[in-house]
């Protein structure tokens, strides 16, 4: 597409629209290229690809048509200069810290990161001489404290999963920028279609497209979206090393889940908003945490941040008058559900029910799930496309007949 022309459209018209070009069969629905190989019309023009003086594809684990026009569809949602696919969420965020960090550099993250980035950056990587420091989401002086010479990024995933705690974005940025060092935004909660880290001066916005992006819990799939030269100078290297490369087959999917991921997104984000709102009133519930309600801390900074929607995310607390209980009664009410599914993914038109502290974040040490604010009694709901009274009545199931 024409960049000139790309620029006067709207984000629910390159939704649809953006990719490579057609092939000579002019398909209308993109192209899956299943071929991990690539005929070269010489050996000079093969010598030349693989040394990155002339565009073309060479090898499935560097590139394929398929996979490219998801980054650029992305890449065009988020605002970014260019997108590079991996094979899963945290594959990307592994491809990010490969690709910026060394020995002895630091990473300032939030303590209510998806329980896996917080192993990989503060166990894994420590291993090889990564220091990282874990800070409060919400509380921006904590950020600018933990900030040493050697910080190199900041890390944020706005809303948490699964506290859906929100962080300032533009005000991280500054603090990023100020010390030297990037930021990175997880957006798999709100997504392009709800909010635009770049926008508001984030430098890496990282995604999981196993979840909305695909929006039908199909296939797992990652994505980084940066500077040209990010991407080019930083990722792509070690891409091509490492391999943590997206499969056609999984990228072909992505691109038909970006077409609807607009329309999904606000939809499922308006039956969260009235589950919220019911679950509140419920005798047996404890704690709503939902951006979109007005009871949410952070609810006018993501009214701001998400173009004035919550998201589709949301947790609550049963009560409880201990751990044990807790535990016992959220059990309980997973257990009641005949509609709803008890799994841990998220982003899917089926609504999708966890209890974190033994699933998600149960890798985590107890001190860690309790700074992070992750009960036994915590509740997790990625609420999908079923009629909202249904929702209501399967989980109304358990919690009316708490023991």
């Amino acid at each position: 597409m024409d960049e000139s022309l790309k620029k006067t459209l709207h984000r629910d018209t390159l939704a649809v629209r953006e990719a490579v070009e057609r092939s000579p069969f002019g398909e209308n629905s993109e192209a899956l290229y299943l071929t991990s190989g690539y005929v070269q019309r010489s050996a000079e023009s093969a010598a030349q690809r693989f040394a990155g003086d002339e565009e073309g594809f060479t090898y499935g684990r560097y590139g394929n048509p398929t996979t490219a026009s998801f980054e650029q569809r992305l890449a065009a949602l988020e605002g970014a200069e260019a997108c590079m696919a991996t094979a899963s969420g945290m594959s990307a965020i592994l491809l990010m810290c490969l690709g910026l960090l060394k020995a002895g550099d630091h990473v300032v993250c939030s303590q209510s990161m998806f329980g896996s980035t917080i192993k990989l950056i503060g166990s894994d990587l420590a291993k090889f001489g990564v220091e990282s420091s874990f800070v409060p989401q919400t509380d921006v002086s904590a950020w600018k404290a933990a900030i040493k010479p050697n910080t190199r990024l900041l890390f944020a995933e706005t809303p948490t999963n699964p506290l859906t705690e929100v962080c300032d974005i533009a005000a991280l940025a500054d603090i990023a920028h100020n010390a030297g060092a990037q930021l990175c935004v997880d957006n798999c909660f709100a997504t392009p279609a709800l909010q635009r880290p770049m926008a508001l001066g984030a430098d890496i916005v990282m995604h999981s497209g196993t979840k909305y992006l695909d929006g039908q819990g199909r296939v797992m799939a990652g994505a980084l979206c940066a500077s040209q030269q990010l991407v080019t100078e930083k990722f792509l290297p070690v891409l091509k090393s490492a391999g943590m490369t997206l499969a056609p087959f999984n990228a072909w999917v992505m691109l038909k889940g970006l077409e609807t991921l607009d329309i999904r997104m606000r939809a499922q984000s308006a039956n969260a908003l009235a589950l919220g709102q019911w679950l509140e009133a419920h005798p047996a519930v404890a704690r709503v945490y939902c951006p979109g309600l007005a009871s949410h801390p952070q609810h006018a900074l993501a009214m701001q941040q998400q173009s004035g929607v919550g998201g589709a995310v949301l947790s609550f607390d049963v009560k409880a008058s201990s751990p044990e209980q807790a535990r016992a009664r959220a059990f309980h009410v997973l257990d009641a559900l005949r509609v709803l599914s008890l799994s841990t993914n998220l982003g899917d038109t089926k609504t999708l029910c966890a209890h974190p502290a033994s699933t998600s974040h149960g890798r985590l040490t107890e001190a860690q799930r309790q700074a992070a604010g992750i009960g036994q009694g915590l509740i997790r709901v990625a609420v999908g496309l079923e009629h909202i009274t249904d929702i209501q009545a399967d989980l109304a199931r358990g919690l009316e007949t708490l023991p």
